[in-house]
């Protein structure tokens, strides 16, 4: 039996792809629960359909991500944090801080889930951390850790 997944389903398949399952899997769970529609010549031509407009839709998101990418990448910030004789800051710098340094020096307001510290930050000095807003655009941020 083949049908269109309507979501991500893990050892099956991905949202929107054409799949052959068991009659019984298919008819008896991913069709009840809204998972999968059968795969027939009406409901193949409104997925081409629909891919379409995503793929627009999808363009048009990835545009406006490149932009903030852009606009990130150019301008290093600057974040302050108290530190000790040594050059060691008290605590660490975290993801939040760096979104408050993006809506304070930049203007952009950012998830917190998107930034991505790839190491401890527990010094003053210049680090980067990546910001992922898309799989396919990911901004790589570079901020000055400055003594208050």
């Amino acid at each position: 039996m083949n049908i269109i997944l309507l979501q991500d389903l893990e050892k099956v398949g991905e949202k929107f792809e054409v799949v052959a399952v068991k009659p019984g899997y298919g008819r008896n769970f991913l069709i009840p629960k809204k998972m999968a529609i059968i795969a027939n010549k009406e409901n193949l031509a409104k997925l081409e359909d629909h891919k379409q407009r995503e793929a627009a839709k999808e363009a048009k998101l990835i545009e406006g991500y490149l932009a903030l990418k852009e606009k990130i990448e150019a301008t290093p910030l600057t974040i302050g944090a108290k530190a000790g004789t040594s050059g060691k800051i008290f605590g660490s710098v975290t993801s939040v801080q760096i979104i408050q340094a993006l809506k304070d020096q930049l203007g952009l307001d950012v998830d917190r889930r998107l930034v991505d510290m790839t190491e401890e930050v527990k010094d003053l000095g210049s680090y980067k951390a990546q910001v992922k807003f898309h799989k396919q655009v990911i901004a790589v941020v570079s901020f000055d850790v400055i003594a208050d």
